[in-house]
Parts: C-alpha cells; sequence; structure tokens
C-alpha cells in the first residue's frame, strides 16, 4: 500500500482510490486486511484462477472472507475454474490449437459458472459480502441471481466487452489479430446469447455496476509474446476512457433507461465502494464531479480519434456512439472542454473509502 501511495502521490489528474489484491492468505495478511480498513482500503480482490500466480485455494478464500465478515470489507472475486482452465489450455496446445480464439474456448461458460457458485457458497458460509468482479457468462449470472433473490450480499459487475465484442467478430479474426481482444474472464459466443441476457440483468439489477476491468497491454512486443501460444498472450483489453460513451450507446439503442445509465456507472459504484456522500450524486455537499453529455453528438472512436490510453491500439476501433462528452468538472474545476484537457497532474487526491452501503 504504501509503495502504490508513493507512486500515486502528486500524479494523479483525477481523485483515487485502491482496491487490495490478497494472494497469499496467512495470519500477517489476514491481519493487515483490518488495518487496510482503517487505512480507506476497504475491498479485496482474490482470484479463482491463474494457479501459481494469483490463485487462492478454497480454504484460503475461506479464511478471507471470514476476516471480511468480521471487518465489514468487501470481497471481490475473479470467478474461474483455473485448475480445470489449465488442463483444458494444455490439451488445446498439444493438439495445436493456439490461435488467440481458443482463449475463450478452453474457458467455457461452465468454469465461470461454477466457480461464481462455489463463490457464494463460501461467502455465505462466512456472511461476507461478495462482488463478483468482470461477469461475461449468462449462465454464471442465473447463478448470482438466485442467491440475490434469498437475500443473500452477492453482487456483480459486467463490462464493455461482454456487451458488445464476441468471439466471433473479434478473438476469432485472421492470424494473430484476435490478441488484441483476449480478456479474462473471455469474450463469449454471439450464438449463445449471452450479450442479450448480459444487458436484460442490467435492467433487473441482477448485474448492478458496469465496471471495464481496464487492464491495457500493447499489442507490439506484449501481446505478441503468445504468438505461437495463446495462453502466453497478456490478459487485458483499454476500455477505462469509453465505458461511459459506450454505455450511453444502450441508451440509444433502448436496452436501459438514461436513469439506469447514471446508476450503473456512477451512483451504485459509490454506493457499492463507499465513496456515496462525496461521489455519484449531484446534491449539496457532495464534490462537484459532473459530466454534461450531448445526447446529439457524435463520437468515433479510434486511435487517432478520440484514445488517449497509453497503448497501442484500439479494442474499440471505428465504433461510432451516438452522443458525445461536452464538458467534464471534477470537485467543481473543468477538466475537459470542447475535447481540450485542462486538467493537471496532481489535480487527483487519495479517497479513503468507507464500507459498501449495500450491506444488509
Amino acid at each position: 500500500l504504501a509503495e502504490w501511495h508513493r507512486k500515486a502521490d502528486g500524479n494523479c489528474a483525477i481523485d483515487y482510490g485502491f482496491h487490495q489484491v490478497v494472494g497469499g492468505v496467512d495470519a500477517d495478511s489476514l491481519k493487515a486486511m483490518d488495518e487496510l480498513v482503517d487505512e480507506g482500503v476497504t475491498t479485496f480482490k482474490l482470484f479463482m484462477a491463474y494457479p501459481g500466480v494469483f490463485l487462492s485455494s478454497d480454504g484460503q478464500i475461506l479464511q478471507a472472507m471470514q476476516q471480511a465478515s468480521g471487518n465489514g470489507a468487501m470481497i471481490m472475486m475473479h470467478a474461474e475454474n483455473g485448475s480445470a482452465i489449465d488442463v483444458l489450455v494444455a490439451q488445446a496446445l498439444a493438439e495445436g490449437k493456439t490461435d488467440p480464439k481458443y482463449h475463450s474456448l478452453t474457458r467455457p461458460w461452465e468454469t465461470e459458472a461454477e466457480a461464481t457458485n462455489r463463490a457464494i457458497m463460501l461467502a455465505r458460509m462466512t456472511g461476507a459480502p461478495l462482488y463478483i468482479v468482470h461477469m461475461s457468462a449468462k449462465q454464471a449470472v442465473n447463478v448470482l441471481q438466485a442467491h440475490k433473490d434469498e437475500g443473500w450480499n452477492v453482487f456483480g459487475e459486467t463490462c464493455p466487452q461482454y456487451l458488445y465484442l464476441s468471439l466471433e467478430d473479434q478473438l476469432s479474426q485472421p492470424g494473430f489479430e484476435g490478441a488484441k481482444w483476449v480478456c479474462s474472464t473471455p469474450l463469449r459466443s454471439k450464438a449463445e446469447e449471452h450479450q442479450e441476457e448480459l444487458w436484460r440483468y442490467l435492467r433487473t439489477n441482477d448485474l448492478s455496476v458496469i465496471s471495464t476491468d481496464h487492464c491495457p497491454f500493447c499489442f507490439k512486443e506484449q501481446k505478441e509474446m503468445g504468438v505461437g501460444d495463446f495462453s502466453k498472450i497478456p490478459n487485458g483489453i483499454g476500455s477505462v476512457e469509453h465505458r461511459m460513451d459506450l454505455i450511453y450507446q444502450g441508451v440509444v439503442d433502448g436496452r436501459i433507461s438514461l436513469q439506469r445509465w447514471v446508476e450503473l456507472c456512477s451512483t451504485t459504484p459509490a454506493r457499492m465502494f463507499g465513496l456515496y456522500g462525496r461521489k455519484g450524486d449531484i446534491r449539496p455537499g457532495f464534490d462537484a464531479d459532473i459530466v454534461i453529455y450531448d445526447p446529439a453528438g457524435r463520437t468515433e472512436i479510434g486511435y487517432h480519434k478520440t484514445h488517449h490510453m497509453n497503448m497501442d491500439h484500439s479494442a474499440w476501433e471505428g465504433v461510432v456512439i451516438d452522443g458525445h462528452v461536452d464538458t467534464v468538472l471534477s470537485r467543481g474545476k473543468v477538466v475537459i472542454d470542447d475535447n481540450e484537457y485542462h486538467g493537471a497532474k496532481g489535480d487527483g487526491v487519495f479517497l479513503k473509502r468507507g464500507l459498501s452501503q449495500y450491506l444488509i
């Protein structure tokens, strides 16, 4: 935590907070979880995937959840059955299946749905609140829905890539081009109708938040590490710059309401992650974080058009949005106006977060 404070202090253009990844779970890290809550870091991310790197065993997850149950923190879970996935990956490579599309085909929806159910069952055993990150499979959200309907503190998010991109259209592009869209959980098949179901779950509030899982890698030298072996492609897509625009297109297309757009992208995240009272609403006493959006505008996403992220390509090249950001204020200061940036490094401050307001 101290190291990341050092990296961020004086370098951020907008306000920021931290999640804490918990890999190894032992007496020291469990004690540190309590200390971090006091420091305003009230969410802890664990992984059921990536054996040998991030994966925590069920026993470790249980211990971390017990700790969170005591201090009120939220457990954020990457829910995929990593051990099963590793077997499927090894089998695919042995059969000469090395193209980027096999990243998705070796992470079938069953691995996400099974891990989602297992994570929720562990959370139910401990009473810990649970937030499943970057959900992509309709079957996994169906599992979440069943437990939410029983009144448990379980929540889920999805991301723009799972609402618009697919195995067929992006990951299966000729040659190695599909590597640009390798992320985990993976892009799913359009034929299985995951996208339509995810939009429906957003309307019914079974999915509570649209995040990005922003994890950018350059195509040259980074994504290219996986040429000839899809398992070596760094997992991640850059989307944080375009999230609000991409989800506004859902309003234009009649998939969600204007009010639901604001709830999913602003108000609910602020309440979910202990920032409401400062963020997520426009009212006296709150920070004046305001986007003035022109519904009659037009935004064409592209590497040389609206892209400012530190990567050499755009996952959203050529996408056109029926809307446009005109002005952005951060704590009352205009930072974007008429496509010009008026902010400065150091404008952003660390936000000490409280506990989630959604816990019962």
